[in-house]
């Protein structure tokens, strides 16, 4: 263990866990992540070695006996007629039977249903009624020959969640960590490498646990797929649900208007709508109305009666273009579906999380260090949502007065929802008070600026505060930075937006290379042969191919060998080239025709899988197919050129890869090159 993972333990033993230890118990049972770390949490909640394998050892063992798979619930049946086992670990969703006037059980996994359940649990557990709850249930078999009669008896449920903590206990164990320290424990909680993050990183991550400590806090947030997005609605809290498809009813989300059940938002903490873009995504005109309604005033009307619920939204969805690409065509918001897609909808959302900029998961992301059980976090971020934070920022600075109060709601109920995950004892510097509130205001503003995009009556804002000393800050989101012209409607960029670059070596002047300096106005390309020497230097892709392929829209590669990890870094470096000439809003599509890798050691697929995920941030869209026929070596663009390459991508001789301070590893110039021929031929 490092030093945070003993720190860590000596202060809160007993309530965390090993974060590796999940995927090892987990196996094939289909079991919420709080399921296995509250067993994991009775059983290795410790950081001896051996008490951890035997711990896991029991877990596997309860998991075994009593977790009911779907293919093995007639055993399971039968087990539990046979009073071979009694207690078993499901799912259990109970409805009230009117003709009976009884409630009725159904266990997901085992496939019963019309269990009797007593009033008094279900008082209890009220949760029971809505979309279900994990549960150990202790049950009987007792056979009845009435068929109106279920012979399945449930005698107890114990939910699996924790029943009690200390709260005091919790704040001064909190006072014993720096928030650095803090911060990475949190991170290691919901199962990640603190290492492999930034801070603004690590917040954003920490943004998605606000829902559950803030009341009606509506968050959205929309990126790339794969980033992890609804991972925490599904597996961090028995007190979230998560809405597979976005798609809901109105019944279901509120109340039913025929019997006067309430709906979704009355029983859990957080309610989130996965996969909730898409423009061809239809969604009840009736359930946005009332969403709109809800979200701006936590109320909801459904005939005559007026119901109030505290229950926060998360919508998460995955954008299909990049950052710049929404800018210059449309805006953040693009993505939605139509009936989403209204400006009084957007304007109740708090906080905009750049899903953009949060990285693809990885393997070696996930931590293998100490965090809380999920449970216990849940727990006491739950009991923080009867606190209000929001107000700590004002003993050092104030918002000024151009911010509306539906920006300043947004702005507040986030900040105050950080300070509960990361200061909930309330000790906070002037400095990391700062942070917090830009990273609050940024979140809002980047709600309020594609507003302006979408509804022009929407008036420009300075997101500002001033500090004590009467000083003036401004706030900006990170696109706003990056794109300036894009963001700020500019057809293209202008002088004063782009920064001067360095004079550029001549490239390729019809068939031959030049030493000389790059003139103002490009050369005219034309077809022709070039031959290099071997060991010649002073080679790049981006010599020999980047004016030849400015202006694609689509790029097809054929190369017979990419498949060991050097011709796959060649892959990836040519994908530089790409990125490089193509203009931040376009979106380049780049096709691979290759073979079967001949290395025994290779990773091919896994290496385009990266190559995939990482190009997909910057608007190239790469592709693949597998054809073990081919020879011939090319590149074709739809600009009218294509390059017939001797040797493909592997002009290159071997090196000091692992030399991270070698020149050949930072630019191919450097690099000495194996003798080869190449080709440029105008199609068109």
């Amino acid at each position: 263990m490092n030093y945070l993972d003993e720190k860590i333990n000596e202060h809160f033993q007993g309530l965390v866990v090993r974060k590796d230890l999940v995927k090892t118990v987990k196996g094939n049972a289909i079991v919420p992540t709080y399921v296995l770390e509250y067993l994991l949490g009775q059983y290795c909640a410790t950081s001896d070695e051996a008490e951890i394998q035997a711990g896991i050892e029991t877990v596997k063992s309860i998991l075994e006996k009593h977790y009911v798979h779907r293919r093995d619930a007639e055993l399971t049946k039968s087990n539990v007629r046979e009073s071979r086992i009694n207690k078993v670990i499901d799912k259990i969703v109970v409805t009230l039977n009117e003709k009976k006037d009884c409630y009725q059980a159904n266990f997901s996994n085992m496939g019963i249903s019309k269990v009797v359940v007593s009033s008094e649990i279900v008082k209890n557990h009220p949760k029971l009624l809505v979309s279900g709850v994990w549960c150990i249930a202790e049950l009987e078999y007792s056979y009845t020959e009435d068929r109106d009669s279920s012979p399945w008896l449930l005698n107890s449920i114990k939910p699996i969640q924790m029943s009690r903590f200390d709260m005091e206990s919790f704040l001064a164990k909190r006072a014993e960590f720096t928030s650095d320290e803090w911060i990475d424990l949190l991170i290691q909680s919901i199962g990640f490498n603190p290492e492999f993050m930034s801070k603004r990183l690590k917040l954003m991550q920490l943004t998605r646990l606000v829902p559950y400590c803030e009341r009606n806090y509506n968050l959205i947030e929309l990126g790339p797929k794969g980033t992890g997005k609804s991972h925490i609605y599904s597996e961090f809290s028995p007190h979230g649900i998560l809405i597979s498809g976005g798609e809901v009813s109105v019944p279901k989300l509120f109340v039913n208007n025929s019997n006067g059940k309430i709906g979704l938002v009355g029983f859990w903490d957080v309610v989130a709508f996965d996969e909730f873009a898409g423009r061809k995504k239809k969604a009840d005109k009736a359930l946005v109305d009332i969403m709109k309604n809800y979200m701006a005033n936590k109320t909801f009307s459904r005939g005559i009666e007026t119901l109030g619920a505290e229950a926060s939204m998360t919508f998460v969805g995955n954008t299909q273009h990049n950052v710049a690409y929404m800018l210059k065509h449309s805006d953040l918001f693009s993505e939605l579906p139509e009936q989403y897609y209204d400006s009084a909808y957007l304007d109740r959302l708090h906080c905009y999380l750049p899903g953009w900029e949060v990285p693809i998961i990885r393997g070696e992301m996930f931590s293998s260090g100490y965090g809380f059980v999920v449970d216990y976090l849940a727990e006491i971020l739950r009991a923080f949502r009867n606190q209000d934070f929001s107000a700590l920022y004002r003993e050092h600075y104030e918002l000024v007065s151009d911010i509306s109060t539906r920006d300043r709601d947004g702005v507040q109920k986030t900040f105050s929802g950080l300070m509960k995950v990361i200061y909930p004892n309330q000790v906070a510097t002037k400095d990391e008070i700062k942070e917090l509130l830009e990273y609050a205001m940024e979140s809002r503003k980047r709600v309020k600026d594609q507003l302006m995009r979408i509804d022009k009556t929407y008036e420009a804002v300075r997101f500002a505060y001033t500090d004590k000393e009467g000083n003036l800050h401004f706030v900006k989101t990170a696109e706003e930075i990056q794109y300036p012209f894009y963001y700020y409607g500019k057809e293209s960029p202008t002088e004063d937006d782009v920064e001067p670059q360095e004079e550029q070596t001549a490239e390729i002047g019809g068939a031959g290379l030049s030493n000389q300096k790059e003139a103002l106005v490009e050369p005219i390309l034309k077809p022709g042969n070039i031959t290099i020497q071997d060991n010649q230097t002073g080679i790049s892709y981006r010599r020999l191919f980047s004016r030849y392929l400015k202006g694609s829209k689509r790029i097809e590669i054929k190369d017979p060998f990419i498949g060991s990890f050097y011709q796959c870094r060649n892959l990836m470096e040519f994908m530089e080239v790409v990125a490089a000439i193509k203009s931040d809003a376009d979106e380049v599509e780049v096709h691979l025709i290759t073979k079967h890798s001949e290395y025994q050691d290779s990773n091919q697929e896994e290496y385009f899988r990266q190559i995939e995920n990482s190009c997909s941030k910057v608007g190239i869209t790469f592709t693949y197919e597998i054809d073990d026929t081919i020879h011939d070596r090319y590149i074709q663009s739809d600009n009218g050129w294509k390059i017939i390459l001797g040797r493909g991508l592997d002009i290159f001789h071997r090196f000091d890869d692992k030399d991270a301070f070698a020149l050949e590893n930072r630019n191919q110039r450097y690099r000495k090159c194996r003798a080869f021929e190449i080709t440029y031929v105008r199609l068109d």
